[in-house]
């Protein structure tokens, strides 16, 4: 038994601290009978200690007597769950930081130029830089994927079967457990080589019925294939859901990592496959090493992200991957802005508001413009079409 300043002294804090804590509830010291003085036993010194380290970490109080309840519950995974997410939140911190002293340091380029100095150029990354922070910031989940959980494989799987039942843009009905798509369909960027037909060109039409997963199956297996992952590289997963993508390139040998920013999600992750490493995280703030992964993939989940968004998870993939690193996404794209228009009116003239509102919440992007931009990145592309939205993009550095 000790004494305030005894426990103070022991640990390096002052007795303020001490008091503040017992305030908020997160110690709840003896008081001695004869005169009320608090004496701390070794279980409370142990106790202030673990607050002391979640506080230097800079975890929230909330959080802190969250953590304090796992802890005592014996509640390993949760516990981890709450430092992964005080880890999510320091990188996303420095990932910030890095930006604003990269846009520092332009702004010393720019005035280091011969010549008077053209402030419209200091207003012009200002404003950039902060609409990059907004877009960063402003990410949340808005279909709430922690209650989707439970029945995420079983949703997946159903639009997959529908989808078997509606022929793909070119007449052919593709199995939902179809092998992957010869090399013959898959298609090279630049323009001349790719397949850019838009909905008027090639006889498509705007589905009945709108299924976000159709050809789940055979698009998971084909990104697989374009990544042929070698034994033992470092993946890396973003958005993983339930880990059916990641889970496919584990079993191709591939060391994988997946991460997803639903926590349900993760759980059922890693009952499914419980040697594979998940975390809490998201697109815009890997929480990882720069270089880490050999190769980063995603599947259905880039659409959730706004365009300026999506393009600070390209540079946060790119931050995460080694030198020759590469890049798979498969997601619902439009190949363009006209194919885009075309859709659009398609579904506003057939009156689709299944379809509308999809369109309203999620930000497809445009299959072109991903392609011009990581080959002005130094990457070659390569992309399969598997529906009429569905795609998969493959990007390899050149160098």
């Amino acid at each position: 038994m000790m004494n305030i300043k005894e426990a103070a002294s022991r640990l390096g804090i002052s007795a303020r601290a001490i008091r503040f804590y017992e305030e908020k509830g997160l110690i709840l010291p003896a008081k001695q009978s004869s005169n009320g003085y608090r004496t701390y036993t070794e279980n409370d010194i142990w106790r202030l200690q673990t607050i002391a380290a979640l506080r230097e970490i800079g975890m929230s109080l909330q959080d802190i007597t969250h953590a304090l309840g796992e802890i005592d519950q014996g509640n390993q995974q949760r516990l981890e769950e709450y430092l992964e997410l005080q880890q999510a939140v320091m990188y996303a911190q420095w990932i910030e930081l890095k930006r604003m002293m990269d846009t520092t340091q332009r702004m010393i380029d720019l005035n280091r130029q011969d010549g008077p100095l053209d402030v419209s150029h200091l207003h012009d990354l200002a404003d950039s830089a902060r609409r990059l922070r907004e877009a960063r910031q402003n990410w949340h989940d808005r279909w709430n994927y922690d209650t989707q959980a439970a029945i995420h494989d079983q949703r997946v799987q159903a639009e997959g079967r529908v989808s078997t039942e509606h022929p793909n843009s070119e007449g052919r009905h593709h199995s939902a457990n179809a092998s992957p798509i010869s090399d013959e369909n898959e298609v090279s960027h630049p323009h001349q080589d790719a397949d850019h037909s838009t909905p008027s060109d090639s006889n498509d039409t705007v589905q009945s019925s709108f299924y976000l997963y159709h050809n789940y199956d055979e698009a998971l297996e084909q990104t697989t294939h374009l990544i042929s992952p070698a034994l033992g590289e470092k993946g890396l997963d973003i958005g993983t859901g339930t880990g059916n993508l990641a889970g496919k390139l584990l079993q191709h040998g591939a060391d994988m990592t997946a991460i997803d920013q639903s926590r349900e999600m993760l759980r059922r992750c890693r009952t499914k496959y419980p040697e594979m490493h998940v975390k809490l995280g998201n697109f815009l703030a890997l929480p990882f090493a720069d270089h880490s992964f050999d190769f980063v993939v995603s599947s259905f989940a880039f659409h959730h992200l706004s365009p300026d968004q999506q393009l600070l998870a390209l540079q946060e993939m790119q931050r995460v991957l080694t030198s020759r690193g590469r890049i798979g996404l498969t997601d619902l794209m439009f190949v363009d802005s006209a194919h885009r228009d075309s859709y659009i009116r398609q579904a506003e003239t057939t009156g689709h508001e299944e379809l509308l509102r999809a369109l309203r919440e999620r930000h497809f992007p445009l299959l072109g413009e991903l392609c011009s931009w990581l080959e002005q990145q130094g990457y070659v592309t390569k992309h399969v079409r598997h529906n009429e939205l569905l795609h998969t993009l493959l990007a390899v550095p050149l160098r």
